[in-house]
């Protein structure tokens, strides 16, 4: 790994840890009134979630013009030039570390081992990416699912905050958040395949080698089946809320809701 993404990925981390315990407080005490009566084990996962949308929407957005304008990662999907594509990798693997920080100093509260795991295989995936400089496409390709996470945060603020569930506001950011989910999750996973098996028995494939072969394919089908799940209850939790299914009940409906939305499923980062 080269000197330029080392200190990527360490200024993200440090950036990062500084907008959770600096920033996010100071924004969000100061735009949000709620924010101040929200208990302490709330008040970390709201900064978690709100670093969490400014992570996805830099990726995000970094990923979209990768796509639309590096010609050279377009043209080569696995050997390409990774410049751009290894500067949004480090940025979320520093994202990565701060988050598994962020856990392990808050386990009792926002502790999840499954998310755990996901991090540290991300971690792995994306090492290919920084020390090799292989299938930069596919990796940054698979950042654009990012940009469902700012609706699905957005959906946890108004519930924190205690919007009904009938609110229009509560209402369209559950729609957008399905179909954002939808588009960037789901309706992509036909294009990103077929690139995927046009790369099979090439000489390019070939040159990967057994160990990044297994931990793109094996990373991508697990993350894949991960997005079909979270879709369908997404796509439930929706459909009740516009047909007025969830209208029963405060705190029964935020039950549903929870069982819903895995834990910490906006710091996934596929």
């Amino acid at each position: 790994m080269d000197t330029r993404e080392l200190s990527v990925v360490a200024g993200s981390f440090i950036g990062f840890q500084l907008f959770f315990s600096g920033v996010s407080p100071l924004v969000s005490s100061a735009f949000t009134e709620g924010y101040g009566k929200l208990p302490p084990h709330k008040l970390n996962e709201w900064n978690s979630r709100l670093v969490s949308t400014i992570h996805a929407l830099i990726v995000g957005l970094f990923c979209v013009y990768i796509l639309w304008f590096d010609d050279a990662v377009n043209e080569d999907p696995v050997w390409g030039d990774p410049n751009l594509v290894k500067l949004n990798v480090a940025i979320t693997c520093g994202y990565l570390l701060y988050d598994l920080l962020l856990l392990a100093c808050n386990w009792s509260t926002m502790g999840d081992s499954f998310f755990v795991c996901h991090h540290l295989a991300a971690l792995y995936a994306y090492g290919y990416v920084l020390t090799r400089g292989v299938l930069p496409y596919f990796a940054n390709f698979r950042l654009i699912s990012e940009l469902s996470t700012p609706f699905v945060n957005q959906r946890w603020f108004f519930d924190v905050l205690a919007y009904p569930r009938s609110h229009r506001l509560v209402v369209a950011n559950g729609v957008a958040m399905a179909v954002a989910f939808f588009l960037v999750r789901i309706a992509v996973m036909p294009p990103y395949w077929a690139k995927v098996f046009g790369t099979f028995g090439t000489p390019a494939f070939e040159r990967l080698g057994l160990g990044a072969q297994v931990a793109w394919i094996v990373s991508c089908v697990a993350l894949d089946i991960l997005n079909v799940v979270w879709m369908y209850k997404i796509a439930r939790g929706c459909y009740k809320v516009i047909t007025g299914k969830s209208s029963g009940g405060k705190k029964k409906d935020g039950k549903v809701q929870q069982q819903q939305q895995p834990n910490h499923v906006n710091n996934h980062t596929d």
